[in-house]
């Protein structure tokens, strides 16, 4: 089948401003409730897209950790391509999309470090392999082959026991601070519902812009 030929057409629903929250932290919770109780395949992954010190755009998936009024949460490696971005462009934009819901979010913001306080209890909550993980991998960087994380983990096994792994110095959280949040909803015809939150002023707005 040519790739021109694929297309679904949106039925489950619509979003109108009488069914949408003034808050749109309060509609993203409601949404993600929603995409949870659905049994959606990880339904906290997003798309994080930064741009680098030449200006261009970069793309990957991240999992959301924290969400609250302050803004959305993902953890990392400082180092990595996306740390070193936001180093010198500390901004940022999140897309959701929930296919079965037929729903999509998308999220403009400041980014953050989060308190070290606050990667230590998220760190210290993780699995055991994740911990051991987070030290044996230099992240983003060239390796010749698997045999260098296998060898940093055994290394790492060895240096630390599994109840005193302690939170390595490069690797924390990013909270993105939102100015924007964009909820999107397919419908018939492709004629969807977008309602697009800005923050001006302090002040949440709220407008309806054509698909």
């Amino acid at each position: 089948m040519s790739i021109e030929h694929l297309r679904k057409n949106y039925t489950q629903g619509g979003l109108l401003e009488s069914e949408a929250s003034l808050n749109p932290f309060e509609q993203f919770h409601h949404w993600f409730e929603q995409a949870v109780s659905a049994q959606i395949l990880e339904p906290n992954a997003m798309t994080l897209a930064t741009i680098n010190p030449e200006g261009k755009p970069s793309a990957r998936i991240v999992l959301l950790k924290k969400m609250d009024d302050r803004g959305f949460t993902f953890f990392t490696n400082y180092d990595s391509n996306k740390g070193k971005n936001l180093e010198t462009n500390p901004w940022a934009s999140l897309v959701f999309w929930w296919g079965e819901l037929e729903r999509q979010v998308r999220i403009e913001g400041e980014v953050e470090k989060v308190t070290e306080k606050e990667s230590d209890v998220y760190f210290s909550s993780r699995p055991i392999g994740s911990q051991y993980g987070a030290w044996a991998s230099p992240q983003s960087q060239v390796i010749t082959s698997r045999n260098i994380l296998e060898t940093n983990l055994q290394d790492v096994m060895t240096k630390y026991e599994a109840d005193n792994i302690p939170r390595p110095s490069h690797w924390g959280g990013y909270r993105v601070v939102p100015h924007l949040m964009e909820f999107w909803q397919g419908r018939e015809n492709r004629l969807h519902d977008r309602l697009c939150y800005k923050l001006e002023d302090n002040q949440w707005t709220r407008q309806r812009l054509a698909p």
